[in-house]
């Protein structure tokens, strides 16, 4: 009994505590505010998450044209890749190790000779893609722009003794580029030069193609296996893609007179001479305009029809009306001849006369204003009748 009392007047929670009871009253609200809340942690995550960016060939770009993928890869077999956007970064990067590997993507043709010799002195091997003509001619290894690859050309068949393009086998040659020079491989047919060439020495190699290293077709053919074989060779690879900085470092460019051939200079006075002559001769060939009368014949037919026309497109009814009255006044004094200077009365009351008409119908009819194009017609088809019974009498 004392337990049972004891549980009986147990004090029970007090109201308001536990938030169950109002949950279960609010459920739609409290669904509404937990997707909500879901939501914001999103936007929140999205906004503070690290991101990529656009850079062609850029370890952080996840794009088709970026490279992410084939640096992860890279970084998974024991590679360290160092991402260099200036050519200090570049030189300090290179400074860590003596055997590094050196990617250079320089698609802007920002660096000068003096800067590119340092690199390629400090790295142990340097990989070019697509290097512009001052790029190979400051390097100084032998190798050559030699073209394009054609658009309908196959894939490419390594067709050399390298080691890695053996490995890899075919690639695509699609928007590539052929180099001459050193062991050259993937050569399209018909040709000397290859999308991939090699230095003699070995320390110089130059890819002719950014689809080999780019995330959209990393995973068809031999692209991946020749891009880990190229660059995974040192334990540390310094991928540097010159920027804008480099520009500024290395102070103005060059100017538009310094770019262009040494006999642009001419062009211009010869353009001038030429621009002279041509006015000179077009001038005296023309001359001045000279108004000349020709013997033209138009027929009557053409003449009414073409007044027709513009009578019919300026609406011009009573013009019209007037000079179908005037006509038919003169055909008539021809045929019924009242005698000279005979007036428009005279010549109805004459054609009264010989149609056995009242004089003021035939008055009526002459005098008539049609107010429209189709009783101007009908008018006007009127008159052919008058006149057809004066000319059968």
């Amino acid at each position: 009994m004392t337990d049972t009392l004891i549980r009986g007047t147990a004090p029970s929670p007090a109201p308001g505590r536990t938030p169950l009871p109002w949950l279960r009253k609010h459920r739609a609200l409290t669904a509404l505010c937990a997707v909500v809340a879901v939501a914001l942690g999103l936007v929140v995550w999205g906004q503070l998450a690290p991101r990529g960016d656009a850079v062609p060939l850029s370890p952080g770009n996840a794009g088709p044209d970026g490279a992410r993928a084939v640096t992860q890869i890279l970084g998974r077999h024991g590679v360290d890749v160092h991402t260099a956007g200036t050519f200090e970064g570049a030189m300090a990067a290179l400074g860590e190790s003596s055997a590094a590997t050196l990617l250079l993507y320089d698609r802007n043709g920002i660096l000068d000779e003096p800067r590119l010799r340092d690199l390629a002195a400090a790295a142990g091997e340097v990989v070019v893609v697509t290097p512009r003509l001052e790029t190979l001619t400051a390097l100084d290894s032998g190798i050559r722009q030699a073209g394009v690859v054609p658009d309908d050309a196959p894939p490419l068949a390594p067709g050399c003794p390298l080691p890695d393009a053996l490995a890899a086998g075919e690639i695509s040659g699609s928007q590539g580029f052929v180099y001459d020079g050193g062991v050259s491989c993937y050569r399209p047919a018909g040709s000397a030069a290859g999308l991939l060439a090699v230095s003699v020495d070995g320390q110089l190699t130059v890819l002719g193609s950014t689809v080999v290293l780019g995330n959209g077709q990393l995973d068809e053919r031999g692209h991946a296996a020749l891009a880990l074989r190229t660059l995974g060779k040192s334990p540390d690879l310094v991928w540097y893609l010159p920027s804008l900085e480099d520009v500024a470092a290395s102070g103005s460019g060059q100017t538009l007179d310094e770019l262009a051939p040494k006999w642009v200079r001419f062009l211009g006075p010869w353009l001038l001479v030429v621009a002279l002559a041509a006015i000179a001769w077009r001038g005296r060939r023309l001359g001045p305009l000279v108004f000349e009368p020709l013997p033209v014949v138009v027929k009557a037919v053409e003449t009414a029809e073409g007044r027709a026309r513009m009578y019919h497109d300026a609406h011009a009814v009573d013009q019209a009306r007037d000079n179908l009255r005037a006509g038919i006044l003169v055909r008539l004094a021809a045929k019924l001849r009242p005698g000279p200077g005979a007036s428009a009365d005279t010549v109805i009351e004459a054609a009264a006369r010989l149609l056995g008409r009242p004089a003021a119908d035939i008055r009526d009819l002459l005098n008539h204003h049609p107010g429209s194009e189709s009783r101007l017609v009908a008018w006007a088809q009127e008159l052919d009748n008058l006149e057809k019974e004066v000319n059968s009498r």
